[in-house]
């Protein structure tokens, strides 16, 4: 048995008889699928928002394979929804499969950008495709909403070309205000606590997601090389499309005060690679950090 409290080694997938960790845990008992989640989060219907992080998310994969655009890779978008993300992807050049279970979501994506995208209902933990078949994959703001976060993550894994590309949109447990229910503290509570807090703020009848650590998710993607973008997004959001998510003022924060307030960043920004790799484009303001 491994030692938990030694870092992770990229591409060391964590082993069966590595202890799991509470906090950590996304229990799949007892917890439903989310099975059409436009219907229900409004935002996933938000054509200019989607765009937005879609820009973000293609400038991302751009620097990380050191790429002008996305010409002959094959992509695949697992959480896609209504399929703003999708379409980018497929508009900056890449064959794009979007996957997920959200079939209004879906019908509505197919609708409209069936043309330049294969649209599948599947679970992201049994994807419908050859292994080795991807070069880029994107699971953006997904792993909290599924039921065996690390059977998606395996399958990616699968599907994934030796040196391919995983982008990586992820919160954690120690996000102050949780952004789906916009409740100060939600995502630290125990579950029974946080069901309450979502009855009597009127949210719902219970907190749905499972929000892991930035340790736990440390461990998550430990099968992969990742490179963490936050930072560099910070620093230069105009060189990722990231305007519209990061205050004008944060590209003028030195970058070692960036790098300490870090834990209260929300949203991290990954670049994880099948096997060990480095980012490919030109130098940026700050560099991406290699997580050992």
């Amino acid at each position: 048995m491994s030692d938990p409290s030694e870092p992770v080694q990229p591409g060391h997938p964590v082993q069966p008889d590595e202890p799991v960790r509470p906090e950590d845990a996304a229990p799949a008992s007892g917890r439903a699928e989310q099975l059409a989640y436009s219907d229900s989060m409004a935002k996933m219907l938000d054509e200019t928002g989607r765009r937005q992080k879609a820009a973000k998310i293609v400038a991302v994969v751009r620097h990380a394979l050191g790429v002008d655009d996305l010409s002959g890779l094959a992509a695949v978008d697992v959480g896609c929804s209504a399929g703003f993300i999708a379409d980018e992807l497929a508009l900056a050049g890449a064959r794009t499969t979007g996957v997920d279970i959200d079939e209004p979501g879906l019908e509505k994506a197919r609708a409209r950008f069936g043309e330049r995208v294969d649209f599948r209902v599947a679970r992201g933990e049994d994807l419908p495709l050859p292994d080795g078949s991807a070069d880029v994959v994107v699971l953006n703001h997904i792993y909290e909403h599924v039921v065996d976060p690390e059977a998606v993550v395996a399958d990616i894994h699968r599907v994934l070309r030796p040196g391919g590309l995983l982008y990586l949109g992820v919160g954690h447990r120690w996000q102050v205000v949780e952004p789906h229910h916009r409740l100060p503290f939600l995502s630290w509570l125990p579950r029974p606590a946080a069901d309450r807090y979502m009855r009597l703020t009127r949210k719902g009848e219970e907190y749905y997601e499972r929000y892991y650590t930035p340790g736990g998710l440390r461990r998550l993607f430990a099968a992969y090389d990742v490179w963490d973008y936050t930072l560099p997004v910070l620093a230069d959001p105009g060189a990722f499309a990231a305007g519209d998510t990061v205050p004008a003022w944060a590209e003028r924060v030195p970058e070692r005060v960036l790098a300490a307030a870090l834990p209260l960043v929300p949203t991290y920004v990954w670049a994880a690679f099948k096997g060990a790799s480095t980012p490919a484009g030109p130098p940026l303001k700050v560099a991406p950090r290699h997580l050992v």
